[in-house]
């Protein structure tokens, strides 16, 4: 999980610092936070302030996609169903 708030971080232009001082912390206090176990109200807190569904904290959206596109089926046809996830 900690690899994918770091994207997170990247992917909406912070530094690990800035991103610290928006949850009103340090930069290495952020750094152990996300690679230690977050409660889930730091889990909240993180995902709002990303802007982000907490889900995305865990998976990008083009993994749970990939994982969408390879299983679900019509139960009355058979033929693979297309979901997109946003």
């Amino acid at each position: 999980m900690s690899h994918r708030i770091k994207d997170l971080i990247k992917e909406k232009g912070y530094t690990q610092q800035e991103f610290a001082d928006k949850l009103g912390m340090t930069r290495v206090g952020l750094s152990q936070l996300i690679n230690g176990k977050p409660s889930y109200p730091t889990l909240e807190k993180i995902a709002t302030a990303l802007d982000v569904p907490m889900w995305q904290l865990f998976a990008s959206p083009s993994e749970v996609q990939k994982e969408i596109d390879g299983g679900y089926k019509c139960p009355n046809c058979g033929h693979p169903l297309k979901i997109k996830v946003e």
